[in-house]
C-alpha cells in the first residue's frame, strides 16, 4: 500500500486528523493576504484586455525565423506610419510569426503599416496579414461574458440551496467561488497576460470545477452531520472537519490529475507557441484549479461551520454531546474505581491464602516428623488409623489450596464482569440474570396437563 493510500485510509478512519475547522482563522488570514494583493494589483495596473475587447488593428508577419530584436523592428515600422506617439504590442506566435497590435487604423494607414512591416522583416507583401476589430465587437463580447457569469452564479446558488436544503451551504460555496475568481484575476494582472475570449472560457470552466469540488466536500459534510444529529456522538464542527479529512486525499488526487495535462499545455505554450489561445486558456485553468482546491478544503467548510454555529439544532447538538461525554467520563471513573478496589481485595485475599497455606504446610511437616519418629521407634504402632490421619491432613491442605485458587479465579471473574458487564443509564452494573436473553420466567418443565396429554 502506498503512502498516499495509507494516509487516505488513516484520514478516513480517523487515525489521523487535521484540524481544518479549528484553524479557520489561519486559512482566512492567508486568503485575505492573497485577495488584498490581487485587489491592489488590479487597482494599480489593471487587466491587460486583448484586442477583442478594446478594438484595434492586428498585423501578423510570417517569417522564417523572427529576429532577436523583433519588438523594436515592429515598433519602429508602426511609428513610421502612425507617428512617434503611437504604441504597439508585439509578440511572437510559434517562434516564426510576429504579431503586432495597434490602435484602430484607417484603411490607408493599415496598408502602409503592412508595407513597412514587410520591408522591415524582409518578407513579401503576401506574408503580412492585417485584421481590423471594431470596439463594438469587443464591447459586445464583454457584455455577453459578464451576463453569462452573473446568470451562472445565480443559477448555481439557487440549485445548491435546493439540493442541500439550506441557503448557508450555497452562501459558503459562493464565497469560495468569488475567492477563486479574485485570485485568478490577480495572477493575470501580476503576470501581464492579456485577457482574451479564451480567457473568459477558462474562467467559466474554473467556476464549474470549483463548485464541483466544493459540492463533493459538502455532500460528505451533510452525511456526517446527519449521523451526528442521530447518535449525538460528535458536534457539527467535528463532523464537518471529519468530512474534509475523509475527502482530502480524493481532492488532492483529482486536482493533480487535472493539472498534469494543463501543465503540459502551459509549458508548450510558453516554450514553443507563445501568446495565443492555448496559453491564455491553460494559464487560467491552472491557476483556477489550484485556487479551487484550496478554497474547497480551507475556506468553504470552515465558513459553513461558522455560519451554522448559532443555529438552534447545532447548539442543542453541542450541548447533548457535552452532556454525553461528561456522563461517559463519570462512568469510566466509577469503573476504574471498582477495578482498583477489586484488585486490592484480590491481592489481600491472595496474601491471606498464602499465609494460611504456609502455616498449614508448617504444621503438617511438624506432625509428619513426630509420626515418622514414632514409626521409626516402633514400626508396629503405625496402624491404618495413622495412615488415614495423614491422608486427611493432605486432603485438607490440598483442599485449602484449591479453595484459595477458586477464590482468586472468582475474584478475576468478578473483575471481568465489573469491567465488561453492561451498565444502566445511571451507571450501575446490570445483574447477570438480567443479561441473559429470552423470557425470564419460562418454566423448565411443561405443565402437567400438557405432559399428561402427550402421554
Amino acid at each position: 500500500m502506498s503512502r498516499m493510500a495509507e494516509l487516505g485510509n488513516d484520514l478516513y478512519t480517523g487515525r489521523r486528523s487535521v484540524d481544518f475547522v479549528g484553524r479557520a482563522r489561519t486559512w482566512y488570514a492567508v486568503s485575505a493576504v492573497l485577495i488584498l494583493i490581487a485587489v491592489l494589483a488590479l487597482g494599480v495596473r489593471g487587466l491587460n484586455f486583448g484586442l477583442e475587447f478594446t478594438g484595434g488593428s492586428e498585423f501578423r508577419v510570417a517569417t522564417s525565423s523572427a529576429p532577436a530584436d523583433y519588438e523594436d523592428v515592429a515598433t519602429d515600422a508602426v511609428r513610421e506610419v502612425a507617428g512617434s506617439g503611437s504604441s504597439a504590442r508585439v509578440s511572437t506566435i510559434g517562434g516564426d510569426t510576429v504579431r503586432v497590435q495597434t490602435e484602430e487604423l484607417g484603411v490607408a494607414e493599415t496598408r502602409e503599416v503592412s508595407d513597412e512591416l514587410a520591408t522591415a522583416f524582409d518578407v513579401g507583401e503576401g506574408q503580412v496579414s492585417s485584421n481590423l476589430i471594431g470596439p463594438s465587437w469587443g464591447q459586445s463580447v464583454s457584455e455577453q461574458a459578464l451576463r453569462a457569469l452573473v446568470v451562472f452564479i445565480a443559477f448555481t446558488a439557487v440549485l445548491m440551496a435546493l439540493y442541500f436544503r439550506t441557503w448557508k451551504m450555497a452562501a459558503a460555496a459562493m464565497v469560495a467561488l468569488v475567492h477563486d475568481m479574485i485570485i485568478t484575476v490577480g495572477v493575470f494582472v501580476l503576470s501581464g497576460f492579456e485577457v482574451s475570449p479564451a480567457t473568459m472560457i477558462g474562467f467559466l470552466t474554473v467556476l464549474g470545477y470549483s463548485l464541483y469540488d466544493t459540492v463533493v466536500v459538502f455532500d460528505k459534510v451533510r452525511e456526517n452531520a446527519t449521523e451526528a444529529f442521530t447518535y449525538k456522538r460528535s458536534t457539527y464542527a467535528e463532523a464537518a472537519n471529519r468530512a474534509v479529512n475523509q475527502t482530502l486525499v480524493r481532492s488532492i488526487n483529482t486536482t493533480v490529475i487535472a493539472l498534469l495535462p494543463i501543465l503540459a499545455v502551459l509549458v508548450i505554450g510558453f516554450a514553443r507557441l507563445g501568446p495565443g489561445t492555448l496559453l491564455d486558456l491553460s494559464l487560467v485553468l491552472f491557476v483556477g484549479l489550484v485556487a479551487g482546491a484550496f478554497s474547497s478544503i480551507f475556506i468553504a467548510t470552515p465558513l459553513l461551520v461558522q455560519l451554522r454555529r448559532k443555529d438552534d439544532d447545532v447548539q442543542q447538538l453541542t450541548q447533548d454531546v457535552a452532556e454525553l461525554k461528561e456522563k461517559d467520563a463519570k462512568a469510566a471513573a466509577r469503573g476504574s474505581g471498582r477495578r482498583r478496589s477489586a484488585a486490592g481485595g484480590r491481592g489481600a485475599s491472595r496474601a491471606g491464602s498464602s499465609d494460611r497455606a504456609s502455616a498449614t504446610s508448617t504444621g503438617t511437616s511438624g506432625g509428619g516428623g513426630a509420626a515418622t519418629a514414632t514409626a521409626e521407634r516402633d514400626p508396629r504402632r503405625r496402624t491404618g488409623r495413622d495412615t488415614g490421619r495423614d491422608a486427611t491432613r493432605d486432603t485438607q491442605v490440598s483442599g485449602s489450596s484449591s479453595a484459595d485458587q477458586r477464590d482468586a479465579e472468582d475474584g478475576d471473574a468478578r473483575d471481568d464482569v465489573a469491567e465488561d458487564a453492561p451498565q444502566t443509564v445511571t451507571g450501575r452494573t446490570v445483574h447477570r440474570y438480567a443479561q441473559s436473553s429470552g423470557p425470564r420466567n419460562q418454566p423448565k418443565k411443561q405443565p402437567k396437563a400438557k405432559r399428561g396429554r402427550r402421554s
